[in-house]
């Protein structure tokens, strides 16, 4: 099998499942992390192979098989997952090792859950996509480590800057120490909205006219493409992160759907990537 090459993340398989990881995380030996593709799983029919979606209406079982695969693939335990529960809101949660297992070995017993941060090793921070923008945080530092769902309603609201000041607050980070990662997502190339949703991107001090291409037919606007990945970026410059510490994908979800799972491509019959961060 050949891997789908990015310019500025780590392409892996190990044991037939293939996941993207951040070379500046990877570079902190206490981290673990990578963000999924549709390879290496048990799922069948549409949602063949890695699901890690269990809302999807895929087997139980299969699902169970997948997430632990991938973690075996990251060289984490399953057992210490905790999944969020997303709402397309700027809700954070600080997670502690009394958490593990939420969402795959019992319920979650929370909603409307779009971050997850800890200070706490064994613990494994899981957040899930299908074309949103994954926001990856790390601060070797103070040992702290989070992940942030930022579709586009998260990224109008900021939640990649929300979760900067949450790890300042609540665990004494400083910005200038945090690496982040910005995953595989729906790229410029294809995130096309309607009037109403570009203009609360245009109204947004992060975005000018580079993040934006307009979609005329018939010499009238109806269409705009906006740039998710690049306005996440200035989002977390604008919240004290050092540019060069920031590391921007390269690969469109939508535009490979043999790889990834893409809501804008599959539409419903399909199933879900995650993302997981953890220390040990």
């Amino acid at each position: 099998m050949q891997l789908l090459q990015s310019n500025n993340l780590n392409a892996t398989e190990n044991g037939g499942v293939v996941y993207y990881s951040f070379p500046a995380i990877d570079a902190i030996p206490f981290v673990r992390h990578g963000f999924s593709t549709r390879i290496g799983g048990v799922s069948g029919g549409i949602y063949e192979s890695m699901n890690l979606s269990y809302s999807r209406g895929d087997e139980k079982n299969a699902v169970d098989e997948n997430f632990r695969r991938f973690c075996n693939a990251i060289c984490v335990n399953v057992e210490d997952v905790v999944v969020s529960a997303q709402e397309h809101h700027t809700v954070i949660y600080n997670v502690t090792r009394q958490d593990r297992g939420r969402g795959i070995m019992r319920e979650k017993g929370y909603s409307d859950i779009d971050g997850l941060i800890t200070d706490q090793p064994g613990v494994v921070l899981c957040t899930q996509y299908a074309d949103c923008v994954p926001l990856f945080f790390a601060d070797p530092m103070r040992r702290v480590v989070g992940t942030a769902h930022a579709g586009w309603k998260g990224t109008a609201a900021r939640i990649g800057k929300l979760m900067v000041e949450r790890m300042c607050s609540d665990y004494g980070c400083k910005p200038e120490n945090i690496i982040a990662g910005i995953g595989p997502s729906i790229g410029f190339c294809c995130f096309e909205v309607d009037t109403p949703v570009y203009k609360i991107f245009e109204a947004m001090e992060e975005a000018d006219s580079t993040c934006f291409n307009h979609k005329n037919i018939n010499n009238q606007v109806v269409k705009y493409h906006v740039d998710l990945w690049e306005i996440n970026r200035r989002i977390l410059i604008n919240a004290g992160l050092a540019p060069e510490k920031i590391t921007l994908t390269d690969l469109c979800t939508r535009c490979h759907p043999d790889v990834f799972w893409s809501h804008r491509a599959n539409g419903d019959e399909r199933g879900g990537l995650a993302g997981f961060i953890g220390m040990y």
